[in-house]
């Protein structure tokens, strides 16, 4: 097997082109015409924002292993009922949950030099700041890929992931002989933005490395490392994959990819026992050469099996009702500079790519225009409502 443990300097991705996944199904068709992979400028508001995504197969057909990413065809089914009559006023709020998520990508929280890879402590609460006053409520990964977007009425969804577990992230201190939240670190900050803000949970997933090269081992604190993740489960938060060092998984062999992976989760269940990792962030959003292994697989006794993958950037993600909808490719907006604001104003001004919750977990409701991008498979035990 090919590998090499990866520092700090080995996590800032190269300033090339970056994908765009709103045109998945065409990029697969010239990559099979022509050369295999080709990149696109997002027509959004993060048309400056330099990332690297590799696929080499964006159809993912995983060759019987796993079922294939792209959900299927929805099946034939009568048009969504008409919106009954309820206690929220549809016209005014204009609910519309076919619309798109921002899943917002942070990574390193410092008080220093910003740049792409770090915000400060200040603009990290400007953010969530800006979040809460344009009517965002965070919910957890898992709640996402689950349907289960339960926030109240006229609000929008927000998911909130840090990947590479940097001390900046979530640090305690030690204050009369107690251990506490560092008020400067993401987690903290988060803590303290819900006490004043009752209705904005502190939510987030975090992407650790546990054998990363430190500061990015489990966030830098050895003493500490099981207590933290326990922590963050206990607390409301998520623990998603990351791989166990940061390894880039297009340069290995299978086994290795798998060996990352599998031992990534197994270190996180032995500090949280039982605990289910059911997200990949791909490192540098680099797709192993067999994409099932990003999926599902094992090494040593040890498995995995991931429910969703998340890439590098950059746009919001589809509704988990949209036809549009994959959860083995996850978009994220990656969030420095201005990039919240943008895709705040952006998404405002096109309503159509809003998602507006009608504050009835039992619908999905949206104007009567979109309902073609219903995916009736995805609705289990839910109503369509369109108006």
């Amino acid at each position: 097997m090919t590998s090499s443990r990866m520092t700090r300097s080995d996590l800032l991705l190269p300033k090339s082109g970056r994908w765009h996944l709103a045109a998945v199904a065409f990029a697969a068709i010239c990559a099979l015409l022509v050369l295999g992979c080709s990149t696109t400028a997002s027509a959004g508001p993060n048309s400056d924002t330099v990332v690297v995504q590799n696929i080499t197969d964006e159809t993912f057909d995983p060759q019987g292993e796993v079922q294939a990413a792209t959900p299927p065809p929805a099946p034939t089914a009568a048009p969504a009922a008409p919106a009954p009559a309820t206690g929220v006023d549809l016209q005014a709020i204009k609910p519309n949950e076919l619309g798109t998520i921002p899943i917002l990508e942070y990574h390193m929280i410092v008080a220093a030099e910003e740049d792409q890879w770090a915000i400060t402590p200040d603009h990290f609460r400007q953010d969530l700041q800006r979040l809460y006053d344009a009517g965002y409520r965070p919910i957890n990964l898992n709640d996402f890929l689950d349907g289960r977007i339960d926030i109240p009425a006229g609000t929008s969804p927000v998911a909130l992931t840090f990947d590479d577990s940097s001390p900046g992230q979530f640090r305690f201190l030690e204050r009369d002989g107690q251990l506490v939240v560092d008020p400067e670190s993401a987690v903290g900050i988060m803590e303290a933005f819900e006490a004043a803000h009752l209705d904005f949970k502190a939510r987030g997933t975090f992407n650790v490395l546990p054998e990363a090269e430190q500061p990015n081992k489990l966030f830098g604190q050895p003493e500490y490392e099981a207590e933290k993740l326990r922590y963050l489960v206990d607390h409301g938060f998520e623990i998603g994959n990351h791989s166990w060092w940061h390894q880039r998984l297009d340069i290995v062999d299978d086994e290795e990819v798998q060996r990352q992976l599998a031992f990534a989760v197994k270190s996180i269940q032995q500090a949280v026992p039982g605990y289910n990792v059911r997200t990949l962030a791909l490192p540098l959003g680099m797709w192993p050469a067999a994409q099932a292994l990003a999926i599902q697989g094992a090494f040593d006794g040890s498995s995995y099996g991931h429910d969703a993958v998340l890439l590098v950037g950059s746009d919001p993600a589809p509704s988990p009702y949209s036809k549009d909808y994959d959860p083995y490719y996850l978009e994220r907006v990656q969030s420095f500079g201005d990039s919240v604001e943008r895709w705040i104003t952006y998404l405002e001004q096109h309503p159509d790519e809003h998602y507006i919750s009608d504050g009835d977990p039992s619908t999905v409701t949206f104007p009567k225009v979109l309902e073609s991008q219903l995916n009736t498979g995805a609705l289990g035990n839910q109503t369509a409502r369109a108006y």
